[in-house]
């Protein structure tokens, strides 16, 4: 059984993890860079030690350091959190072979989901809907105007190994494919090292939804219901709610939806939390996008709408536990919104906001939570992703959610650096959100239509 954990990441997910070892009695060990010995995480768990300097590249994404660190502090298991090295199978190999447990799925599975070509045929194959587009990775570019103009543009080109909107461009003719098509390469190579692209059919306007999954070592998979994730931002999310608008209006859609998404999962052999990503056009056609491999920014949401806590089932499922609760036990009896809180200037084009917080003072009541790192006095690194917490909010109806959530951005006071609070604030009381039409193209109309003053 698992006794002592180390933690892989950093800032809010760190400590979330942490807070689930406190309570199942199992020891935390945080990593951390020279950029954040200040940091919540590194205070709050049991054992913390340096791995590098304050890039990434020279610590969090310092494999082999991350392996002797808990090769040093005798761990059983190390949780990666999401971002930096949660979805890298060779770094989820390197633990297996070092007989440390991967809090996380299989290598082979995130080998498989990894790759977004392979990903599509592996789930087409069990006959789950993919948005039409090549059969792989196209890397000539007359091989791929062709394969353009066969789907029909809009088209959108897509890193093979991407993620965060990086490496994807979308083209309207073969003109603008031309230009696109070597723009993403590029910028998928700088991102991940691997300049392959794949191309498909670009959905326009369409709402994001992706379902939790879990899967056990014994073939046991469940979905956890869905999340809406349209408004997006250059393909970055900044809110998420369960579950979805549309489909509280379609519940014979969810519950296709939840059974493509539990095929995807058993067809990748999947064991642990991830979750299957959708889009979904107007009139209810969905397609599969992709797969995450490991646990979500936006999970606390579904955690207040079933009452299951995903850390815990991750790492129960890493100790080779069953799931004790089966689909039909699952309950869905609440409503939650969660807002990312980054440290950016929204009007100034989201332009990074690191820096010193001078004041810090987050919301509470009920119905309110508040997953973050920051407080009075935290100097925020400007090497590292923007996000500094997660507002989360939830009632008995998605109405009252929205209320609390207005009122919790009220009370949440930052001040010594820029926030997107103020956005946050503007879109709970936009018409087009509260009435749940949001698409992906929502936040480039809301910035058009909206006084920037709103945002200081």
């Amino acid at each position: 059984m698992i006794q002592k954990i180390l933690i892989a990441n950093r800032g809010e997910i760190a400590l979330r993890i942490i807070r689930a070892c406190r309570e199942m009695g199992i020891k935390s060990m945080a990593v951390y860079s020279e950029a954040d010995v200040q940091s919540l995480h590194v205070q709050l768990a049991d054992e913390a030690i340096c791995i590098g300097g304050p890039k990434s590249s020279d610590s969090y994404l310092r494999a082999d350091r991350i392996i002797s660190a808990a090769e040093i502090a005798d761990v059983d298991a190390i949780h990666p959190g999401y971002g930096f090295l949660s979805e890298n199978a060779k770094f989820a190999e390197q633990c297996e072979s070092c007989n440390i447990k991967f809090i996380g799925p299989k290598s082979k599975s995130i080998r498989i989901m990894g790759d977004k070509a392979i990903a599509k045929d592996t789930v087409r194959k069990a006959g789950v809907i993919t948005v039409p587009g090549s059969d792989g990775p196209i890397e000539n570019e007359t091989e791929a105007v062709k394969v353009a103009r066969k789907i029909g543009y809009p088209v959108i080109i897509k890193a093979v190994a991407g993620g965060g909107g990086r490496g994807m461009r979308i083209a309207h003719n073969d003109v603008s494919f031309a230009k696109e098509f070597h723009v993403a390469r590029n910028e998928a190579e700088k991102a991940f090292g691997n300049g392959s692209v794949y191309i498909e059919k670009y959905i326009e306007k369409p709402r994001h939804i992706e379902f939790q999954i879990l899967a056990d070592s014994h073939g046991k998979v469940l979905h956890l219901g869905e999340r809406d994730c349209s408004v997006q931002r250059r393909h970055q999310k900044l809110i998420e709610e369960s579950p979805s608008p549309f489909l509280i209006a379609h519940p014979d859609l969810r519950k296709k939806m939840g059974k493509a998404a539990v095929k995807a999962a058993e067809a990748a052999e999947y064991e642990n939390a991830g979750t299957i990503e959708f889009l979904v056009d107007a009139k209810g056609n969905y397609y599969f996008i992709e797969m995450n491999t490991r646990i979500q920014v936006e999970h606390p949401v579904t955690e207040e709408v079933t009452g299951i806590d995903l850390i815990k089932q991750q790492i129960n499922i890493a100790n080779g536990a069953k799931l004790d609760f089966d689909q039909g036990d699952i309950k869905f009896e609440k409503h939650a919104i969660e807002c990312r809180i980054n440290a950016e200037d929204p009007a100034r084009n989201f332009i990074p906001s690191p820096g010193t917080i001078s004041l810090y003072y987050p919301p509470g009541g009920l119905g309110v939570r508040v997953d973050s790192h920051a407080y009075s006095g935290y100097t925020i690194p400007p090497h590292y992703d923007s996000m500094i917490g997660k507002l989360i909010c939830f009632g008995p109806t998605r109405k009252i959610a929205l209320q609390r959530s207005y009122r919790a951005l009220s009370e949440y006071l930052i001040r010594g650096i820029k926030t997107t609070i103020p956005l946050h604030k503007a879109i709970m009381s936009d018409p087009v959100f509260i009435d749940g039409k949001a698409t992906t193209a929502y936040m480039e109309d809301f910035m058009s239509r909206t006084p920037t003053d709103l945002f200081t």
